[in-house]
């Protein structure tokens, strides 16, 4: 067994870094990991066949020899207002959609990626033995929750998030897996942090789409992150209107949960919602906006007015584009559906006919969508 000083150390170089919190389990097959396995046979996984991965039951079936999991916590909440606050109704009365806080900067893939490959460093300058580290942010067959809570980092809650006591739910998850005998932050005696969810239901009664079957388990084929953002065919009819102006991912469950409400915010540049110029500033030449953008409550009908090269050209080092530029378009007209906007106005006619022209597309779950959606506002 590693030492426990060399534990403390790598927390702290892993708060250099700027990481909030970092913690060391072994690497074992906890119980959680293998519960997956009903989760999936219950079909609630939907389109998502990569967590079929047999390899994410059991982290010693990812990297040969491993024997510790290093997890990194990276907060990325900002100051803007939750998606519940009456705030966010956009005060020039233009329908406007909410995107996933998480997803309004810089891909964190790239952010977290970065920082861990630097702990991998101060890894490799500690320890003069040779040994393997990989680093994964959402990119392996594991299961990083899970395993942030056996390194002591927080419970996993009713919305089946990490929830901590100090920090929320709004951060990232990263890993190192690594052949290092590294002492674990737990010691032998000692639990992962209690369940603080308590009698609370706030996050399973506020979900629109009630995607919770029970506490601590979701069907994923209901969720709005999952509808917009992992779905690629046409939502289903019965979850459009419960979307409502969701164009990518939903927080919901996280601006309810009460851990939330002291969240600190955090300081990274990276993870603050993205401005986007003007096209008289723009040096590609392309139809992208005629006034400054944001990604905090962005204007539905410049989404849904982006062709597939803005849409490319904007969000190539942003989240978003996980969701492809047809998804974005299909989620964007189902939110012009739900949006209300006043027949006779200005917004009206323009978003009218940019509907007309989208329901022409060759891309038919883009038709179709915009379709519903004049159907709605006509």
């Amino acid at each position: 067994m590693g030492r426990l000083a060399d534990t403390v150390w790598i927390v702290d170089q892993a708060k250099s870094l700027g990481f909030e919190l970092c913690g060391v389990a072994r690497a074992e097959r906890f119980p959680e990991l293998h519960q997956t396995s009903e989760w999936l046979a219950r079909g609630y996984a939907g389109e998502m066949k990569y967590l079929a991965d047999p390899r994410r039951s059991d982290p010693r079936s990812v990297l040969p020899g491993i024997q510790s999991v290093i997890v990194c916590l990276l907060n990325y909440n900002t100051a803007q207002p939750l998606s519940a606050a009456p705030s966010v109704l956009g005060a020039d009365g233009e329908p406007r959609g909410w995107i996933s806080r998480y997803a309004w900067g810089d891909d964190y893939h790239e952010v977290l990626r970065g920082r861990l490959d630097g702990l991998v460093e101060y890894l490799r300058e500690r320890f003069a033995e040779p040994f393997e580290a990989r680093a994964y942010v959402d990119t392996g067959p594991i299961q990083e929750r899970v395993l942030a809570k056996y390194a002591g980092l927080g419970w996993l809650g009713k919305n089946t998030l990490l929830l901590n006591q100090m920090l929320g739910s709004f951060f990232f998850l990263g890993v190192i897996l690594t052949t290092l005998d590294l002492e674990p932050t737990l010691g032998a005696n000692e639990l992962p942090p209690p369940d603080l969810c308590g009698s609370c239901r706030r996050c399973l009664d506020a979900c629109p789409t009630q995607a919770f079957v029970e506490p601590y388990v979701m069907d994923a084929r209901k969720c709005i992150s999952y509808l917009t953002i992992e779905l690629r065919g046409p939502i289903p009819e019965e979850y459009r209107e419960a979307i409502g102006n969701h164009v990518f991912g939903c927080d919901i469950c996280q601006d309810v949960c009460p851990w939330n409400r002291r969240a600190p915010v955090a300081t990274i540049l990276q993870f603050q919602p993205k401005l986007f110029s003007s096209l008289e500033e723009n040096p590609a030449g392309t139809s992208l906006p005629s006034q400054d953008e944001s990604l905090f409550l962005p204007r539905l009908e410049w989404l849904a007015g982006l062709n597939e090269s803005d849409f490319h050209e904007l969000f190539r080092g942003s989240p978003i584009k996980r969701t492809k530029w047809r998804g974005l378009i299909r989620n964007t007209c189902i939110a012009l559906g739900n949006s209300g906007v006043r027949r006779g106005t200005a917004s009206h006619v323009r978003i009218n006919a940019l509907l007309e022209r989208l329901a022409g597309s060759r891309e038919q779950v883009i038709a179709e969508s915009a379709r519903w959606a004049l159907s709605r506002i006509q």
